[in-house]
């Protein structure tokens, strides 16, 4: 049985200063954890129910595992309907953003992007075409966030996510600065080359008028009918999509 100092714990990670506190996030579900343990991540401790105790045979003995009732999981999950097992992982330190890392291959730049559902869904999307690395400016939504975590799908596990000023970023960038734009280049015109940073803006917003100065292309995706707007995740899609038919 958890005690009360367990549940307080873990379901204060809900909120990102505690996750920065504590060094840890949540991730739940059994793909996503699995994900996680076979990762470069550290996975802390693994909570489970018996009826998802014979699916964790190859956790590797230096990760602390514990059987809890299906109350307790419910009372540290953050799903309407527990999946039968939830872990702790450290939150990551990666190594210092430098201009060497950003040549010879491109990058995601989510300004200010709220929605916990569109950034999951980025992640596993960039993970799905081959990117390693999403940058997002300090107001972007936090990607340990356990709704962020639950989109991405397991994805988070090899995605290096950081965090910076993205308007001193592209300001100084060394590689082309692509903006999603309602007006520019239509993209499937675009010559991407073979570098570059991919700007994607606010929800609401767009990109902000800091970051908008240093877009050195603006790119956009035409629009056939009569929809007002794309969502974020779908045009990162299709960005995603574009850059890689152009590696072919």
């Amino acid at each position: 049985m958890l005690s009360k100092p367990q549940i307080r714990t873990i379901t204060s990670l809900q909120h990102k200063k505690f996750r920065r506190e504590h060094g840890l996030f949540v991730v739940e579900g059994m793909k996503s954890v699995m994900e996680f343990v076979h990762s470069d991540y550290h996975v802390k401790h693994i909570f489970y129910t018996s009826q998802a105790a014979t699916k964790l045979i190859k956790i590797p003995q230096n990760i602390k595992s514990e059987e809890v009732s299906e109350d307790d999981l419910k009372r540290i999950s953050t799903l309407k309907t527990p999946q039968g097992v939830l872990a702790l992982v450290h939150l990551p330190t990666h190594p210092t953003l430098t201009d060497e890392m950003l040549r010879g291959t491109f990058h995601l730049i989510l300004d200010d992007i709220q929605d916990p559902g569109n950034l999951g869904t980025i992640i596993r999307t960039a993970d799905w075409f081959g990117f390693h690395r999403i940058i997002c400016s300090a107001g972007s939504v936090d990607a340990y966030n356990p709704k962020v975590v639950q989109a991405s799908m397991g994805s988070l596990a090899r995605m290096q996510v950081y965090y910076t000023d993205v308007t001193a970023l592209t300001r100084k960038a060394p590689v082309p600065v692509f903006g999603a734009m309602l007006n520019g280049t239509p993209i499937y015109e675009t010559d991407f080359g073979h570098e570059g940073l991919i700007v994607l803006g606010n929800e609401g917003n767009g990109i902000s008028a800091s970051v908008l100065s240093h877009i050195q292309q603006a790119v956009t995706i035409p629009r056939i009918g009569n929809a007002e707007s794309l969502n974020v995740a779908i045009s990162a899609a299709l960005f995603c999509t574009e850059i890689a038919r152009g590696k072919k």
